[in-house]
């Protein structure tokens, strides 16, 4: 009944094992799209929400996710008679001690990776940014050696500079008729004077000129209804969330390996929120933003879309971290390939993405290099290293107590004993096993004289 029990179908096992990079597909896919959406889509009461405040409420969600489920946990180990209090304290106690101050870093680089992923969906498309995003396997791979003395083989280092050469291509700007047409007609108009006079130049490039003061606002107040996007701010946030992205992870690996303290994965979560609300909300939010909150209100332009944002980023940040602390980590290789291309098809069927030769070509040299080098397999040396501990024939020679001179103890453990050879031996050589070692300690032993075999002694 237990053997019935215990068995699952082999369906159920591989959907299983698939649900990870299922899950993690579907989140980053759903970030880089409704992110971008988010950005240019007609604001909300003539308002387009503040980033920093998205980071802010990201923690602040990540912070109430991560608190609930590590509470979970604490009420599984503790008596039910333990009051609510008592499991807070007892959580609050974990979460606050040993080296948590050390996730302050790591906590600080992670408001500043989701600060300038905001920038960066702000001013690039969304299957530009997925793919360019894949930087972070170089810059993860560079903190890696410095930080942890990784030894990468040579065969990845080459996939790294694959990699590096489809972005290149990637970026590569395609300067079709049309646009210059167009910057040479925006090059020709003075500065509007008027609202419908903008719309008459929609698109027009930053080449304008203000004649009078009077219109002070207006290009910020188009910019709102209409955004731009900037390709090379794009460009240069996004070096510096894959840095930062990627230094957070490898300083928290660090930490979760030279720490002493065994703490669960909610538990560090929560101690990542934790660190991370403060530097959001005072260095990010009141000091860039704190007059525009002052006259706008905080939750400015909000709409579902944008709490999708904020709920599904959350969710990546702990998804995030559970990969980094879990030893298996391949299940990022095939969620990475499938994301950048729902996040290509998604962008050329919402957004009217245009998919030039050299963006096809560029991602696919993307998608090989991040298939091969987040492979275990392609890695003849990880082989070596899953290699089973060596077995120590001490351990199972144990005595577990059992009196040696009782029936039961002398049915349970044999010593079985080979002869030597009678020309290595010293002395006379007789049929009769050799003493055992001076170091080695047995137990009361009994022959069984009715047998013809000498050499299997009962213990």
């Amino acid at each position: 009944m237990g053997e019935r029990t215990q068995h699952r179908p082999s369906w159920l096992q591989t959907g299983t094992r698939n649900v990870p990079w299922i899950l993690l597909t579907a989140q980053s896919t759903a970030f880089a799209l409704i992110s971008h959406y988010s950005r240019v889509m007609p604001p909300t009461g003539g308002k387009r929400y503040l980033t920093s405040t998205a980071v802010v409420m990201n923690e602040v969600v990540k912070l109430a996710i991560s608190l609930t489920m590590a509470l979970y946990d604490v009420s599984k180990a503790a008596p039910p008679s333990m009051p609510a209090t008592s499991l807070l304290y007892s959580l609050i106690s974990s979460v606050f001690s040993g080296d948590s101050w050390k996730l302050a870093i790591p906590a600080g680089l992670g408001v500043l990776s989701s600060s300038l992923q905001y920038v960066a969906l702000s001013n690039m498309r969304a299957a530009l940014f997925q793919v360019t995003f894949q930087l972070q396997f170089l810059t993860t791979a560079i903190f890696g050696v410095i930080l942890l003395r990784r030894s990468i083989p040579l065969r990845k280092w080459g996939l790294l500079l694959l990699l590096l050469v489809g972005l290149v291509l990637v970026h590569i700007p395609n300067a079709s008729s049309d646009d210059m047409a167009l910057n040479e007609e925006a090059s020709s108009l003075h500065f509007p004077r008027s609202l419908e006079e903008w719309k008459a130049v929609k698109g027009a490039t930053g080449s304008l000129r203000k004649r009078s003061a009077t219109y002070e606002g207006i290009e910020e107040d188009m910019q709102t209804a209409d955004p731009r996007l900037d390709p090379v701010i794009g460009l240069i946030a996004i070096i510096g969330a894959a840095m930062a992205s990627s230094f957070e992870s490898v300083y928290f690996e660090k930490v979760l390996r030279d720490s002493s303290q065994k703490s669960s994965m909610w538990v560090r979560n929560v101690q990542l929120a934790v660190y991370s609300v403060f530097p959001a909300l005072f260095i990010g939010v009141l000091f860039p933003d704190g007059e525009t909150i002052a006259n706008n209100g905080f939750f400015q332009g909000y709409n579902p879309v944008v709490w999708s944002t904020i709920v599904i980023h959350a969710v990546g940040g702990i998804f995030g971290t559970f990969s980094i602390g879990n030893t298996q980590k391949d299940t990022r290789c095939p969620a990475t390939t499938a994301s950048i291309i729902l996040s290509i098809l998604g962008s050329a069927w919402l957004f009217e993405f245009e998919l030039t030769t050299t963006f096809l070509l560029g991602s696919a040299v993307v998608l090989v290099a991040t298939h091969y080098y987040g492979n275990p397999d392609f890695n003849p040396s990880s082989k070596s290293d899953s290699r089973p501990p060596p077995i120590r024939v001490n351990s199972y020679e144990k005595n577990d107590g059992v009196d040696s001179g009782s029936a039961v103890g002398a049915s349970k453990e044999f010593s079985i004993q080979l002869p030597t050879t009678p020309f290595l031996s010293d002395g006379v050589s007789t049929s009769r096993p050799n003493s055992p070692a001076p170091g080695h300690t047995r137990g009361h032993t009994r022959v069984n004289s009715n047998r013809g075999n000498s050499y299997f002694a009962k213990e």
